[in-house]
This record gives C-alpha cells, structure tokens and sequence, in this order.
C-alpha cells in the first residue's frame, strides 16, 4: 500500500498529488491532514503514514509533505524498518530508492506541481540495486535492532 500525509504546509501540494496517483492508477491511502488546518502538526500525520509503512516495510510505501520534507522525515525515521528520505530532484529520488531502499519519500510543499509530478513518478518507478548497497542496508538494519529495543 502507498500512504500519504502531508500538514497544512503540503496540503495543496497532497492534493494535487492525489488526482496525479489516480490518473496513474496508484492505489493509495490519505492518512491526512484531510482538511487545511493552519494549526495541525507534521509529527500527528508523519507519524501515521509511517506507522502504515513500518506494519510492512518491504511492501508498503509512503510520501509525505510538510514545509520542508525534514520534519516529517525526522519523525517517520523514528520507525523500525522505515527509511525515510527528503528528496528535491529526480535523481535523488532515484538514488534514494536504488542506494539506500527508502520506503518513505518526504518532499517540501514549496515545490510545484509539475516537479513533484517527476519526483514521485521516478520514486514509485525505482527499485533497490542491491549489489554493494544491501551490504550497507544490513548494516542499517544492524543498527535498528541495536538500538530499537
């Protein structure tokens, strides 16, 4: 499943993002904000989509927006087996998925539609590499088990 939330800072860009993953046939769930609040807070919906992803964090997928990407990657991060990244281009969305097996892809609200467009479409159409770079994915698993306890 793909899951999506954003706060007040991404919700018009959620929303467009919504009738784009429809056009293309995605199937996703809005875990919210699903109405504009200017009062609402990125960790209350980070943290929803990632627990989404973290119930399957092979399968399931996740993007969140908010005002810079960071705040909501920092709180989904805080997830056993969530990988979130912020990406602001195609090739590091790209790099996120083929290096480093991101499950979560967090994005500014500041950026336009046709970018976000790009970004997600080249997120949700990469996958993993693995060769040298699952080396590195075991040793950040390592890491969780260490010190999610």
């Amino acid at each position: 499943m793909l899951y999506i939330g954003s706060d007040h800072a991404g919700f018009n860009l959620k929303q467009a993002l919504k009738k784009f993953l429809t056009r293309e046939k995605y199937n996703f769930e809005d875990l919210g904000n699903l109405k504009l609040d200017e009062k609402d807070d990125y960790p209350d919906f980070g943290a929803r989509v990632a627990q989404g992803v973290a119930t399957n964090p092979k399968k399931n997928k996740g993007i969140l927006i908010c005002g810079s990407g960071q705040g909501m990657a920092i709180v989904a991060n805080k997830f056993l087996g969530v990988r979130a990244a912020v990406v602001c281009d195609e090739d590091g969305a790209k790099k996120s998925r083929e290096h480093n097996d991101a499950n979560i892809l967090a994005i500014s609200g500041n950026i336009s539609e046709s970018k976000i467009k790009k970004i997600v479409k080249a997120w949700l159409q990469s996958k993993f590499s693995g060769g040298r770079h699952s080396k590195r994915l075991k040793k950040i698993m390592q890491i969780e088990k260490d010190n999610f306890k």
